[in-house]
C-alpha cells in the first residue's frame, strides 16, 4: 500500500473542486429528469402513445382543443399541453399512456443523439 501525503490546502482546494463537479452532474441529471412536461414531441408520437389516429388529432387541432407549433410542414406539441387533455378529459387514456410518451420520446431523442454521434 502506498501512501501519499499532501499539503491541507492543497487537499482542501482538491475536495471543493470534486463538489462543484458533483453539483453540476446533479443539476444536469435534475435537468434532464425534471420538466418532461416542457419537451416537444411530433404528431407521430402523440398519435402513437395516446393510440389515436392523425384525423383525431387533426380534429383536436382543427377545433382549437389542443395547442401545437407548425415548423416546416410539421406539426410539434408540448408534453404539458397532452397533460391537460387527458386532464380534463378531452382524451379519455390513462396518466400510464402519458408516462409511455414520456419515457418513449426520451429514449427516440438518445437514439437520435446516439445516431448524430456515429455519422
Amino acid at each position: 500500500m502506498e501512501v501519499i501525503t499532501i499539503e491541507s490546502k492543497a487537499y482542501k482546494d482538491l475536495t471543493a473542486k470534486i463538489d462543484m463537479i458533483a453539483k453540476l452532474v446533479i443539476a444536469i441529471q435534475s435537468k434532464e429528469d425534471g420538466q418532461p412536461e416542457d419537451e416537444w414531441v411530433d404528431s407521430y408520437e402523440v398519435c402513437t402513445f395516446l393510440k389515436i389516429s392523425e384525423r383525431t388529432l387533426q380534429r383536436l387541432r382543427s377545433g382549437n382543443i389542443i395547442n401545437y407549433s407548425k415548423i416546416g410542414g410539421k406539426n410539434f406539441y408540448r408534453i404539458s399541453e397532452i397533460q391537460r387533455l387527458l386532464q380534463e378529459n378531452v382524451i379519455r387514456r390513462t396518466d400510464d399512456h402519458l408516462q409511455d410518451l414520456i419515457k418513449n420520446h426520451r429514449l427516440h431523442v438518445e437514439q437520435r443523439r446516439n445516431l448524430k454521434k456515429d455519422k
